[in-house]
């Protein structure tokens, strides 16, 4: 079987990035990785009128772009695989319906991104198809009004809060011989330690993520240091404090190549809080900053570690805890690395 330990799966055909790209809000393009993002709209509603088609607006443009980057056509995509954080992953679905390919929706909140390069890269390794179109976003505004509060109230922010990205990210698989390729992957559990903050989802999500990264380990038989880098997505300043004692208390001590996109993100001066969270978070950081600097050879072995609160406002209201689960997957650098 094309796995190793319990939850870890392996693609022994390596499946090759052979696009990508991601477009961010006004907001994202003032952060810390502005030079990474492929664009930066000036219209946080992207020429809609409305946020909810702001989103499926801004999904589609990157998904568009990435195929064009991919120097590929739209009639030539195989399957499209997306999802994001509205209700019934309306935005990925109405960009699908404007896009005219085959589709598959997926939902995993902020861990979606993670998720679609898992099944597209089980897809394309098993010869099912020829290429994969792995994408995910999401927008501030929209995500507040159905998670929180409408904007117009003015509500204060907890200071355990963090600020969903208006941004989206796609990434082409291909069965290439050459590029960076998806080498194996670790299947996450649902995760519930109680927590039922939903203005604290860096404590909700921490537990997923260690749980998903130490199978990881396991699975693997490798320590921390073996990647150049390590990304959670979005755990956030606390989430990421919390995430790092947790896995001492395993033997793993995560060092300076240990990172998170929710507290990478944005400027202290930007007043996020605890940073970025979103499906756009994971997935723009993914889509510029660490495939350009994989491309460039300044890293080579990266473990991409998506969480996502799989929580809805129903179960918000009514009390419920939140179940979490976190995603790995594994990219290594061209042929000659991997």
């Amino acid at each position: 079987m094309n796995r190793v330990g319990k939850q870890t799966f392996v693609f022994n055909n390596l499946p090759r990035i052979i696009g990508n790209y991601c477009l961010v809000g006004p907001k994202e393009g003032k952060g810390n990785f502005k030079e990474y993002f492929d664009k930066i709209s000036e219209d946080d509603l992207f020429g809609q009128n409305s946020y909810e088609k702001a989103e499926s607006r801004l999904i589609e443009q990157t998904i568009s772009n990435a195929i064009e980057n991919a120097n590929l056509k739209p009639d030539e995509v195989e399957v499209m695989l997306s999802g994001d954080l509205m209700n019934q992953i309306t935005s990925s679905s109405f960009a699908a319906r404007t896009l005219d390919v085959p589709y598959i929706g997926l939902f995993g909140a902020c861990s979606t991104m993670a998720e679609t390069l898992i099944v597209g890269a089980s897809l394309v390794d098993g010869g099912f198809v020829h290429n994969a179109v792995c994408a995910t976003g999401s927008h501030f505004s929209s995500a507040e009004k159905q998670f929180r509060y409408p904007l117009e109230l003015g509500t204060q922010r907890p200071p355990t809060s963090q600020w969903t990205v208006t941004g989206a990210g796609c990434t082409v698989l291909a069965p290439n011989k050459t590029g960076i390729a998806v080498s194996s992957a670790t299947v996450g559990k649902v995760v519930d330690w109680g927590v039922t903050d939903a203005n604290n989802m860096g404590a909700a999500m921490a537990p997923a993520a260690f749980e998903t990264l130490v199978a990881h380990l396991k699975d693997t038989n490798r320590e921390p240091d073996y990647y150049n880098l390590i990304l959670t997505g979005d755990l956030g300043k606390l989430g990421s404090e919390i995430l790092i004692d947790l896995m001492e208390t395993k033997g793993y001590k995560l060092g300076k190549n240990y990172s998170d996109c929710g507290q990478m993100i944005f400027s202290n001066n930007q007043k996020t809080f605890m940073g970025g969270s979103g499906c756009g978070c994971g997935a723009s950081i993914l889509n510029g900053y660490v495939l350009k600097r994989m491309k460039l050879g300044h890293l080579k072995n990266v473990l991409f570690v998506a969480t996502g609160a799989l929580m809805s406002t129903v179960s918000a209201q009514q009390g419920e805890s939140i179940p979490c689960i976190a995603h790995g997957v594994v990219l290594k650098g061209d042929k000659d690395n991997v």
